[in-house]
């Protein structure tokens, strides 16, 4: 509830009393605080049955206990009794009371706390001193009584509400506990003389390899370098089926294996894997607040004081206008104000939902950073994503070579090629793979340089070579002309277009493609169901752009954008009174992401741009973002409920237990049934907010 709490201890929190959760759940051993109060309510709920009988032994036909034991025999009885259930049990309350006033933060257990002890003190010292009270605390009998029974109750019922409602928080970290658990204990590595053997996983070095055989988790993230199979990465990624490996694939660690045997090296370990990652976002998720919360922290400052004053009217109001015994009456229904009110629903409302929201969303592929952007996705009408591995498989490869006359196509790749050598552009790496391919021989370059957003440019064999878009030739002063037409039918085919120069003149093109990935078109079709406009923003020519738009049916396409200009093209869009989201590869697109309400940034495997988005999309699947949004949704709905059943439970319930019933009715609300409603409140949100674990995405 509270997140800028931070301790290096267990404890309890100085805002709110509560026992503070630890940073990231861990899969063994149980919560010792549910242990201490599960101890404290079972001794609770022994003693105070023989208690509750022996107080309300004279509702029994006879009343068989009243022939045995005197009426002053029986109350020194319940006092031996409820003392224990009231001191020992109840000890938690009291201290977390106490801080709450030494903190100067009222919380639910100032409240506990004070209730508890007034029902407990006042009939001891009814029970110690009888004589003591004017007639205005007396029954029809004149005797003063007492309300040992009621105390105890109300201790055993709220620790039956702690423990339960500690049993359902623990529930909320499932997700992350199941992600915990897929890392394996053991790695089998091979060694450099081709031997193998087990190590524990904290011995696996970068570089390792490691034999994965049927049915086993890869251990770590990395690379396989002999070996077929196919690997279920669904609890990483929420793919349901499994994908295909062979060598050069990367693999996850936690995933499962199939039927076949691979070796692969491993590229990371520890908590530089992809599973350690996922579940430190989640956890640090789990602790941001939304900023619907703020409403509750608002009540919530002024709930405590109001409560208390609440009682304090009621007292009087009873003792001055109540029926006989008016002091009994007004103690009785004070203490049951107290005890009702529960400022612990209206805490839990928000983060109880954002932390199985979060949980949920990591075992769909769907990694949320905070709590405001699970807030605001399903706010979301405009979805603005880069083409490149986006909407793309982001694998482009080389597709037309086209040579000018007096030139070969051999040269033209062999040139571009030989620049590209040097470069760490994607579609760099599609021309020397196609170079690859066809054998191309490639040459040694001097003084390379990259023309950021236009091409590369170097010196091969004495000529100055030069390879990019038509800016790029036009700041060199070179004529492309020659070249347009066969660059725009290769365009209008999709290809993205590269011109080469060399020696001061344009001598051909490189044409090079990136398929649509198989799951985008579905993605675009769920995304305008949703309502949301899609926007592609691209640096790609403008034909390039709008063939693949005509494809996918994208609402609108902004080509030829240099990587600095996307976020500007985000805020205009803003400015319109669009709510934006932007979704790109999370390195070059960061300005943009960072811009947009919502930054999405699309992984593959272990290659999670994780940090300038505020939502990840573990397999880089656009079809993630229409779950997200549904998750969103549901998160916000959820909320929505706990706030207003917080809301309305303290609204009716406050004003019942101080009586505003009994003119019209002659009902009356018992502490005990006070503590009872209140110990549900709280129950009630958790199990509401574990609801979204089921959620349909």
């Amino acid at each position: 509830m509270h997140p800028q709490i931070v301790r290096s201890q267990p404890g309890t929190c100085p805002i709110c009393g509560m026992a503070l959760e630890p940073r990231i759940a861990s899969t063994e051993g149980e919560n010792p605080e549910l242990q201490d109060m599960s101890r404290r309510f079972w001794f609770a709920a022994i003693v105070t049955l023989p208690l509750l009988a022996l107080a309300m032994s004279d509702a029994f036909p006879s009343d068989p206990l009243g022939r045995l034991v005197s009426m002053r025999a029986r109350v020194w009885l319940e006092l031996a009794l409820a003392t224990p259930v009231c001191l020992w049990s109840a000890w938690p309350f009291y201290v977390r009371a106490a801080l709450s006033l030494k903190n100067r933060s009222l919380n639910m257990f100032t409240l506990i706390g004070l209730g508890v002890s007034v029902a407990y003190g006042y009939s001891v010292v009814a029970t110690l001193l009888p004589g003591a009270f004017p007639p205005s605390f007396r029954g029809p009998s004149g005797e003063v009584a007492v309300y040992f029974e009621v105390a105890g109750v109300i201790v055993t019922l709220i620790l039956l509400g702690q423990v339960l409602e500690l049993r359902a928080r623990s529930q909320t970290s499932t997700a992350i506990k199941k992600l915990l658990g897929l890392a394996p204990k053991t790695a089998r590595r091979i060694g450099p003389d081709g031997t193998e053997g087990d190590v524990p996983l904290e011995a696996v070095q970068i570089g390792d390899k490691l034999r994965v055989r049927p049915g086993e988790k890869v251990p770590v993230d990395g690379v396989v370098v002999e070996g077929w199979s196919h690997i279920d990465e669904s609890m990483v990624t929420g793919e349901p089926i499994p994908s295909e490996k062979q060598t050069g694939d990367r693999v996850v660690g936690g995933t499962v294996n199939g039927q076949g045997t691979v070796v692969m090296r491993a590229d990371k370990v520890g908590a530089e894997t992809l599973l350690s990652r996922i579940v430190a976002i989640v956890a640090e998720a789990q602790r941001t607040r939304a900023p619907v919360q703020e409403l509750a922290d608002v009540v919530s400052g002024y709930f405590v004081p109001a409560v208390i004053l609440a009682s304090v009217a009621t007292f009087v109001v009873w003792a001055l206008v109540g029926p006989e015994p008016k002091m009994a009456h007004a103690l009785v229904n004070a203490v049951a104000v107290l005890i009702i009110a529960c400022p612990c629903a209206l805490g839990l409302a928000t983060p109880m939902s954002i932390m199985v929201a979060s949980g949920k969303g990591a075992t769909i592929g769907v990694l949320f950073r905070n709590a405001e952007t699970i807030e605001i996705l399903h706010k979301v009408d405009t979805l603005v994503v880069d083409k490149t591995g986006t909407l793309t498989d982001g694998r482009p490869s080389l597709q037309g070579v086209v040579a000018l006359e007096g030139h070969d196509e051999a040269e033209v790749l062999r040139l571009g090629a030989s620049l590209e050598r040097s470069s760490e552009h994607p579609l760099g790496a599609a021309i020397l793979q196609g170079a690859k391919e066809r054998s191309v021989a490639l040459l040694d370059v001097d003084g390379f340089e990259a023309v950021s957003g236009k091409g590369v440019t170097g010196r091969i064999e004495g000529r100055s070579v030069a390879l990019g878009n038509p800016g790029l030739l036009e700041d060199l002063r070179i004529d492309a002309s020659p070249l347009f037409d066969r660059a725009e039918a290769l365009r209008a085919e999709g290809q993205t277009v590269m011109f080469l120069a060399a020696g001061g003149q344009a001598i051909g093109l490189l044409g090079v493609a990136d398929a649509i990935k198989a799951s985008t078109p579905e993605a675009i079709r769920a995304l305008h169901e949703e309502g949301v406009r899609v926007v592609m923003l691209t640096g790609d020519s403008r034909t390039t752009a709008e063939a693949v738009a005509r494809k996918l049916a994208v609402d609108e396409v902004i080509a030829q954008v240099q990587p600095d200009q996307k976020a500007e093209v985000v805020k205009r869009l803003q400015k319109s009174g669009h709510v934006v989201a932007m979704a790109g590869d999370g390195i070059n697109d960061a300005p943009a992401l960072a811009q947009a309400q919502v930054g999405i940034a699309m992984g593959t495997g272990t290659d999670v741009a994780i940090e300038s988005a505020g939502v990840t999309l573990v397999k880089g699947d656009l079809r993630g973002i229409v779950r997200a949004r549904h998750l969103s949704r549901a998160t916000m709905a959820n909320i929505r409920q706990n706030l207003f059943f917080a809301f309305v439970y303290n609204a009716l319930g406050v004003p019942i237990a101080a009586g505003v019933l009994y003119p019209f009715f002659g009902l009356l609300l018992s502490p005990m049934l006070a503590a009872a409603a209140m110990s549900v409140s709280s129950v009630s949100v958790v199990t509401n907010a574990l609801r979204l674990r089921g959620v349909r995405l």
